[in-house]
């Protein structure tokens, strides 16, 4: 069962309570560079980001930003560190979110200026605790980057966001170590009722940091805590919105776009599975439409897994395979046409299932029946 969280917005998009949990992404091109900046925040829209946060370290950038977030089809956060008038020009400049951390800001005039500021503006605050960049005074206490710590700093930061009767705000607890991450984020969720922002921080590459996030991000969904993900890794941004939405599709928390579910090849297969879920995955990056496709290279589980999907395809002898539609056994297909055959039934049935004459396959209904 989820953790029950207050909702705030952060523009159009809500984060919190019963939303969808949302993946978001951060550019890396400087933000001065607004033409690089945009076609950046393009790419990842493309991949299906629902916000993107975008640094905002001098005045030149904020100047910037104002034109970037006119060009954005969704909310665009923005990243202040410690220099208090950046956040009041992101703030002005349309920002929907401003990541901060209030104690890192200066004095309490300065956190009320950023307060009004965000008010004004119906900007939200996002909290961004991280286990490299603690307090000097937690750092004492307690020796060393800890659950305590962490939850200390972040219930620290929201106290002076709330002095200030300011409550639309989300909160993350950030750490490259898993068990640390993990740890803090379960102590926070109970002591806290606002949204979270779940991470594993510098993560890694595209590889390793995707095991890193899968395994921290997506045991604290399966525990029902997390309103909104960050994939941070060594590549390019619009990777790290297709692995945020590959941990909610298999915890079956969010669909978007094919879900492939394919076999690792053996000696038995009757086509080139390990290349054809490559050209598949890429030639069926365009479909939004969620939906399911089974590539499985022999008849021992192809026809079992075929079953269940949408469209499936099992591996024959002489070059025939066997197309499965909706869960039943439908046609053959040759190899040489197979991959423009299976690419031309996914676009087919997406374009029915969005203009509401079909919906996806439920194997659970064909049994019933």
């Amino acid at each position: 069962m989820r953790r029950e969280s207050r909702q705030i917005m952060v523009g159009n998009v809500p984060v919190g309570g019963d939303a969808p949990i949302t993946v978001q992404t951060m550019t890396n091109t400087p933000t001065e560079d607004a033409v690089a900046t945009i076609d950046q925040i393009r790419r990842c829209e493309d991949a299906g980001a629902d916000l993107i946060r975008v640094s905002c370290p001098t005045a030149e950038s904020t100047e910037s930003f104002s034109k970037i977030v006119k060009a954005a089809r969704v909310p665009l956060v923005a990243d202040i560190h410690f220099h208090y008038k950046r956040a009041l020009e992101a703030a002005d400049a349309g920002a929907a979110c401003l990541r901060i951390n209030p104690g890192n800001i200066g004095s309490d005039e300065r956190v009320a200026e950023v307060v009004r500021a965000a008010k004004a503006n119906g900007c939200a605050i996002r909290i961004g605790v991280n286990a490299g960049s603690l307090e000097r005074d937690l750092l004492e206490k307690y020796g060393e980057p800890c659950p305590e710590a962490l939850i200390e700093s972040a219930l620290d930061h929201i106290k002076l966001l709330q002095d200030h009767d300011f409550h639309e705000y989300k909160v993350a607890v950030k750490a490259s170590d898993v068990f640390l991450a993990v740890a803090a984020y379960h102590g926070l969720a109970e002591a806290v009722d606002c949204p979270l922002h779940l991470g594993i921080t510098e993560a890694g590459g595209l590889l390793g940091g995707t095991v890193k996030s899968s395994i921290g991000i997506g045991s604290l969904l399966w525990a029902g805590i997390g309103d909104t993900i960050r994939v941070s890794l060594s590549a390019e941004p619009e990777q790290e919105v297709k692995v945020g939405f590959e941990i909610l599709k298999a915890l079956g928390l969010r669909t978007r776009g094919v879900r492939v579910v394919s076999c690792p090849s053996c000696s038995r297969q009757g086509f080139d599975v390990i290349r054809t879920v490559e050209t598949l995955e890429k030639r069926l990056e365009h479909i939004k439409t969620p939906m399911s496709l089974s590539v499985l290279g022999c008849v021992v589980n192809g026809p079992g897994e075929a079953r269940e999907t949408d469209i499936g395809i099992t591996g024959g002898g002489n070059g025939k395979h066997m197309v499965y539609l909706s869960g039943l056994t439908d046609h053959q297909v040759q190899s040489d046409d197979m991959l423009d055959h299976i690419v031309e039934l996914v676009e087919k049935k997406a374009a029915q299932i969005e203009a509401g004459e079909e919906t996806a396959f439920d194997p659970h209904a064909v049994v019933a029946e």
